[in-house]
């Protein structure tokens, strides 16, 4: 923008305040004429490294701290959750578990193909493998035996508790290892693993 100023011939200080003035509310107040350079569009924002590997910015609101290996990103994921995680077998132990579940797996297998996983079923064709029930006493202590055969873990539909059909069944071979199996409609399982921190040779359930 060009400023015309014409300087009367007296006054010539007067009119250099006068024309300090005009310069400076000209700079104050302009934004751009039509002839000025069209701005430059926004530049995106520069990835930070976390945004690289995927993370998300903390939402307003959440919580600062989510572990590692989070399920859902719940906070305390871990500690909610370390009942589910079974203990560490030595190699010996594991070998025998192993052994083990090669006895109980055909078992099983038959039982699934007969159409019968009702708790006695099963816990009537495991006798004859040698297995003692085992004993617990009031506070959950163990009184001797290696097997336990229980019904399905209750899961909640709609409003209420449902208990499906079908059998679980876990077997402690030593301290440190257990054969894990389940046998109902759909299929069966069996596998190896140590004990769970609060259900012993049994797989806990989700909910807690």
């Amino acid at each position: 923008m060009v400023i015309s100023i014409r300087e009367p011939r007296r006054g010539s200080a007067a009119a250099a305040l006068l024309l300090g003035a005009v310069l400076s509310l000209t700079a104050c107040g302009e934004r751009g004429g039509t002839d000025a350079a069209p701005a430059a569009p926004d530049a995106l924002p520069t990835a930070s490294p976390a945004a690289t590997l995927g993370a998300s910015p903390t939402a307003a609101g959440a919580s600062p701290y989510v572990e590692p290996g989070a399920g859902d990103g719940a906070p305390h994921y871990g500690d909610n959750n370390a009942h589910r995680r079974s203990g560490e077998m030595s190699p010996a132990s594991a070998k025998d578990a192993r052994k083990e579940a090669d006895r109980i797996e055909p078992v099983l297998k038959r039982l699934w193909e007969e159409g019968k996983w009702d708790p006695e079923s099963v816990r009537s064709a495991l006798r004859p493998l040698g297995y003692e029930e085992e004993k617990t006493g009031p506070k959950g202590e163990r009184l001797g035996g290696t097997l336990g055969v229980r019904e399905m873990e209750p899961r909640f539909q709609a409003d209420h508790y449902v208990t499906p059909e079908g059998t679980r069944v876990g077997l402690r071979v030593h301290d440190d290892a257990c054969v894990t199996a389940f046998v109902q409609k759909t299929n069966y399982q069996v596998k190896t693993n140590g004990p769970y921190m609060e259900s012993g040779c049994f797989e806990p359930p989700f909910a807690h």
